[in-house]
């Protein structure tokens, strides 16, 4: 699917619009009206926690600047593609949809994901995973049991040879 197409489907365009419009809302209110100096600090702080400003851009005016790929960014399937854990964008989401992904301690399969920064550094495969060190998976426990036949009737019939 194109950057397009992801664009107006994906719902991100409409939030980064909403959170927009808040802001630009806000802004037309007297800098000492209470409404605007909690709504506008709760903005900010969600912006910082989400990782969509630094801590240096703490005005409203830089709210207004935050576009659709901000947010994309912070996905978790461009986060799973971004620290190596996948080969491509595309198998970040097959390994997320497969519950191959953890956030802290939580199993995560939605790809639209949105992760916090202190959240980030949480990302890891899943401890029930064949990837993250769990059970492994059908075909390899299927070629082991064979590799076990395989030396204990290997030895067996080198025996029977002498």
């Amino acid at each position: 699917m194109g950057f397009a197409a992801r664009e107006s489907c994906g719902g991100f365009s409409t939030l980064s619009a909403c959170i927009r419009n808040n802001a630009r809302m806000l802004l037309t209110l007297d800098e000492k009206n209470p409404r605007r100096i909690f709504e506008g600090e709760a903005l900010l702080r969600r912006m910082f926690r989400y990782g969509l400003l630094d801590e240096s851009q703490n005005k409203l005016d830089y709210v207004l600047a935050l576009t659709v790929e901000n947010f994309l960014e912070r996905r978790l399937q461009t986060l799973v593609f971004k620290s190596g854990m996948a080969k491509s964008i595309h198998h970040a989401r097959v390994l997320i949809r497969q519950r191959h992904i953890r956030v802290g301690r939580q199993v995560v399969n939605i790809p639209s994901f949105m992760v916090r920064v202190d959240s980030q550094k949480h990302i890891d495969f899943s401890l029930t995973s064949p990837l993250g060190g769990g059970r492994p998976g059908r075909v390899k426990r299927k070629n082991q049991k064979a590799a076990a036949k395989k030396a204990a009737g290997g030895d067996g019939d080198e025996e029977d040879e002498d």
